[in-house]
């Protein structure tokens, strides 16, 4: 024992480690010690034997806006994980061309989840046994981790029994998830809700069951199916499935993320293990370093200039045209390209143009038109398109 730490000392420490090993005994965290004189217990979130450190800030997955140019921008911005867009588990087994194509995924954007739907259980077992093998099956890296959607609140999902819809069947939900976990060799976690209703919130013991069939970690949305995205996410039924102490899996939060003094209180009042940004990310990428800033230093970052903006659009339409060509990238960056600049004055005309220019080569000289008038605005920070 070393002469500077006292036995007082040390008999605390080993009483901590000890208390700690109790608690994360199952290998999730990462437990690491630093000196003698000076105890840390620094809490790594881990996804099976993927470390994301300390409060880990992800991406969450959103049809028509998480595709790989988006993640690449997020990731580029300090987000820990990033996931696909959802990809139907029928078109999967199809070997639907589209749904293959989301699979493929870049070294640049690990790690990555690809998450599956669907209320089929054959079809989402061998979903997830081809999402195991994207990096043979579509190219590219392939998947970290496989995720399943039971959270999508969507009428054309949902009301086909998938997403959230599957809040209604529990016992099928965690029979599909344990057959999914049995069948492949990624890690497997779910995406969930709070329940079906305000009559059947479920989580709390949802939660324990499917840790029990072997999911590695658990995000959850804190609204139910039927809210949708209205009102306020309830984070307390997220806290109580924290601080079960039946449970040892990483929990992440989800709902309503959409500054960096709230990540910080979902991390402070509730105990989640990380949280997960979704709908604040949209026109907004740079929010994953504002959190991440604020965490560690307890200031906040000023908005980002228009110049800085300009740029950024100009290097994420690069890469949607190099990921999917002139014309398919050119379109699908529309829905980013307007919300960039949200909130400069007198841009209506402009924004116009953004969405409607088919060139590239054109839009590049637009962007660059946006930095000669605009550049000298104080733009206030918008939290993102959705005005959440």
């Amino acid at each position: 024992m070393s002469s500077g730490l006292n036995s007082r000392k040390y008999q605390v420490i080993c009483r901590k480690i000890q208390a700690c090993f109790c608690n994360f005994a199952s290998g999730e965290y990462k437990i690491t010690i630093k000196n003698d004189f000076s105890f840390y217990l620094l809490l790594h979130m881990k996804i099976g034997e993927i470390d994301l450190g300390d409060k880990p800030v992800l991406l969450a997955p959103m049809e028509d806006v998480t595709d790989a140019s988006f993640r690449v921008v997020c990731k580029k911005f300090g987000a820990d994980m990033v996931y696909t867009e959802f990809i139907p588990s029928d078109g999967l087994v199809r070997d639907a061309a589209k749904a293959i194509a989301k699979m493929k995924t870049s070294e640049e954007e690990a790690p990555i989840a690809i998450q599956i739907y669907g209320n089929n259980p054959e079809a989402m077992v061998e979903a997830a046994k081809m999402a195991d093998n994207a990096d043979q099956i579509a190219g590219g890296h392939g998947c970290d981790v496989i995720d399943i959607n039971f959270g999508c609140p969507v009428s054309k999902i949902a009301g086909r029994g998938a997403g959230s819809g599957m809040m209604r069947e529990p016992d099928k939900m965690v029979m599909i998830t344990e057959s999914i976990v049995n069948a492949v060799r990624k890690p497997v976690t779910v995406k969930t809700r709070l329940g079906w209703d305000e009559n059947s919130k479920i989580i709390v013991e949802l939660a324990e069951r499917l840790q029990d069939v072997g999911i590695k970690a658990l995000t959850i949305h804190g609204r139910t199916r039927c809210q949708m995205y209205k009102g306020e996410a309830d984070w307390t039924l997220i806290g109580a499935v924290k601080n079960n102490p039946r449970m040892h899996i990483p929990i992440i939060g989800n709902g309503d993320i959409n500054s960096a003094q709230k990540a910080k209180d979902a991390f402070d009042r509730f105990g989640v293990d990380g949280i997960m940004v979704g709908r604040a990310s949209f026109g907004h990428p740079w929010i994953f370093r504002e959190i991440k800033h604020f965490l560690t230093t307890g200031e906040e970052l000023p908005p980002m200039s228009v110049n800085d903006r300009v740029a950024l659009a100009k290097w994420h339409l690069s890469l949607s045209v190099r990921q999917k060509g002139p014309v398919t990238g050119v379109l699908e960056m529309r829905r980013h390209l307007s919300c960039y600049f949200k909130g400069l004055p007198d841009f209506r005309d402009t924004r116009v143009k953004l969405v409607t220019e088919p060139s590239a080569d054109e839009l590049v000289k637009i962007l660059d038109y946006v930095g000669e008038k605009w550049g000298g605005c104080r733009l206030d920070e918008a939290a993102s398109v959705y005005g959440l």
